[in-house]
């Protein structure tokens, strides 16, 4: 494959070989083992000395093109492909730390992450501090002795606040710490955090990669050393991707540029036309000037992503009604459809936080979470516009 061609370009044409039947499309793999030519060949492949399929729980073809796709997108070294976003968050831990290592956390985080570091990881003797995720300064003062790796996400769920990459890269770098990424809102379409300092990047497949709400997956891509301890705790453990879903996958990315790009111009629309109406204490998208990191925005993405959130100012129970009164947007706890999707986080994704940590990240009672999908933008803007007049 040519090494001057697009991004897009690769992920359509990054393909398993083909088969004695000549398919075009990658075929399914829909098999739990493979035989081998003999027994030096099984010897081999079990000594790592050679390259191939022994078993599907750590080598299949469907799940090894989604993630080199995947790889040739981020600019990763290697991957693997996990049963969910959260197998593979998990898997970027747990691969990684051991009992006695200490990470630091962007307070902003998604509620089942927040549950892992917190209740999780101090089974295993792994410690945690959190940090506000746009303050570098509080990052460096909360490194230990012990401390292995830093953790964001970034643009956050649900607030879109943004971790400054360029900066935690060099911070990771001056303190030999491990910088772990998750950048499920943006994909690799519009960030790569790996060029920017990360050394591991993680992603909920299940999101914006699909974009269909139709099959989870997820994935764990790096560079180094890392990614040989993250292989071989994946390779015992099994946080496995089907085949089937991987195949899915594969082909969702061949067409994630041209989504992700309408996707951005929808919700920028959205956004902009959200800030002239009335009710809302807040309107927030990262690639509106009134975003509180928007330069920093500028810099490190492409584009400012399909997530908006707004708070309204009536609270709680002024969220339910307008929730409750949307037609045309469907009430989900999911994320990254074609279809736009609107989810009040204080009740659903992030409920299990206490209410002081909702507070800390910005969750109030009042925010909405959309997630703007492939309709007409203006049919979206009118559902939520005769939603909004009937909220009050």
């Amino acid at each position: 494959m040519s090494k001057h061609w697009h991004p897009e370009t690769r992920a359509i044409r990054e393909q398993i070989p083909r088969s004695g039947q000549q398919e075009h499309s990658a075929p399914l793999y829909l098999t739990s083992s493979f035989v081998f030519d003999d027994t030096e060949q099984a010897r081999a492949l079990f000594a790592d000395e050679i390259s191939g399929n022994l078993y599907s729980r750590f080598t299949n073809p469907n799940p090894d093109e989604f993630v080199r796709k995947l790889c040739l997108l981020e600019g990763a070294e290697s991957g693997v492909a996990c049963a969910t976003g959260m197998a593979a968050i998990t898997l970027s831990l747990l691969g990684v730390l051991k009992a006695g290592d200490h990470l630091i956390a962007a307070r902003d985080l998604f509620g089942s992450t927040h549950q892992i570091l917190t209740r999780l990881l101090p089974r295993f003797g792994i410690e945690h501090s959190y940090v506000p995720i746009d303050d570098v300064a509080a990052y460096e003062r909360a490194i230990r002795p012990n401390t292995r790796m830093i953790l964001v996400e970034t643009p956050s769920n649900p607030g879109l606040k943004l971790a400054d990459l360029e900066s935690l890269g060099k911070l990771a770098q001056a303190h030999d710490l491990l910088l772990n990424v998750d950048n499920t809102f943006a994909t690799p379409w519009l960030q790569n955090p790996l060029a920017l300092g990360a050394h591991l990047v993680t992603h909920s497949a299940t999101k914006f990669i699909d974009g269909q709400g139709r099959v989870m997956g997820g994935a764990v891509l790096g560079q180094g050393p890392v990614m040989d301890e993250i292989r071989w705790f994946a390779r015992q453990t099994g946080p496995s991707l089907s085949p089937f879903n991987a195949w899915v996958l594969s082909k969702s990315l061949e067409t994630l540029h041209v989504r992700m790009d309408r996707h951005c111009d929808n919700a920028l629309h959205i956004a902009q036309a959200l800030e002239d109406l009335p009710g809302l204490s807040f309107v927030r998208h990262p690639e509106r000037p009134s975003h509180p990191q928007h330069e920093l925005a500028r810099r490190q993405m492409r584009r400012g992503g399909a997530m908006v959130c707004f708070e309204l100012a009536g609270g709680l129970e002024a969220g339910r009604r307008f929730l409750d009164r949307l037609q045309l947007c469907s009430l989900s706890a999911n994320l990254g459809d074609s279809r736009t999707i609107a989810t009040h986080p204080a009740s659903t994704t992030h409920a299990k936080l206490s209410e002081e940590d909702r507070q800390a990240v910005g969750i109030t009672p009042g925010l909405i979470r959309l997630s703007v999908g492939l309709e007409h933008p203006d049919d979206i803007l009118e559902d939520l516009q005769q939603a909004l007049e009937q909220t009050g």
